[in-house]
């Protein structure tokens, strides 16, 4: 970690003089090219996106659902500090999700409901162009995705995020998961994470954990495909997105 911080420094060193931190970050990592090329099993998808259904979210225990067997597939810890927890997928009010929709003749049922919310995957990501090491990049199917070898912990992804979607790990992580799942990474700490629309889950032919547990209630799809689900659903009701006046083009639709 001390070696990545003072690569950081450098980096941000150089690009104060002026040279630009595309060209100085080539030069420390090697700037090679993130490629993907999905095995034959693997779900593919020209741009993944889902729909969240809330129409099919009737208690808590559906939302508690959803939430732990993502937080389980990924080795989330349970850290009981509220404001150092680490979150993929979390519970939050209309008010905080949709701020920009929230206005005082709301009725009360819609204020006090909870709404999932977590990374959406942005056409146009933020969190992307302000990373200095790349750490976070976008793949040719539309999922923003960590590097954690690469994540030095500087947090601008976080600061570029409007959505709150990244978990900053203020200790390591281990000691506060419960079982840890050996067929996922974990973390350490001094790194950011996030949703990754259980990609690894979609190399093995699987759809994403939190769309399992769902029953229904997430939709998982092709955003460019007409026929796939997603599509059929945007293209026969009315569903919204996150923020769409910040021009992040969102690939998570609310249902309601």
């Amino acid at each position: 970690m001390e070696r990545s911080r003072r690569t950081f420094l450098k980096i941000a060193g150089i690009s104060l003089l002026g040279l630009g931190v595309k060209p100085v970050v080539d030069s420390v990592s090697g700037g090679e090219k993130r490629q993907f090329t999905p095995a034959p099993e693997a779900l593919a998808a020209k741009r993944w996106a889902m729909v969240v259904d809330m129409n099919k979210f009737q208690n808590e225990e559906g939302y508690q659902r959803v939430i732990a067997a993502c937080h389980r597939t990924h080795n989330v810890p349970a850290i009981p500090n509220s404001k150092q927890e680490i979150k993929w997928i979390r519970v939050e009010t209309y008010e905080h999700v949709f701020p920009d929709r929230f206005d005082e003749y709301l009725p009360e049922s819609m204020k006090r409901r909870p709404f999932l919310a977590l990374c959406n995957h942005c056409d146009n990501p933020p969190c992307v162009r302000v990373c200095p090491t790349q750490a976070t990049f976008r793949r040719k199917d539309g999922i923003v995705m960590m590097d954690m070898h690469r994540c030095i912990g500087c947090r601008f992804c976080m600061a570029a995020c409007p959505f709150g979607a990244r978990s900053f790990n203020w200790h390591d992580p281990r000691p506060f998961i419960k079982e840890i799942n050996p067929n996922f990474p974990t973390r350490t700490k001094g790194v950011v994470e996030k949703c990754n629309f259980c990609e690894e889950r979609l190399a093995q032919g699987l759809e994403p954990a939190c769309v399992e547990a769902s029953h229904g209630a997430l939709i998982f799809g092709d955003l460019d495909e007409p026929d796939s689900k997603v599509r059929k659903i945007l293209g026969s009701q009315y569903t919204f997105r996150r923020k769409t006046e910040l021009g992040t083009k969102p690939c998570v639709f609310y249902l309601m």
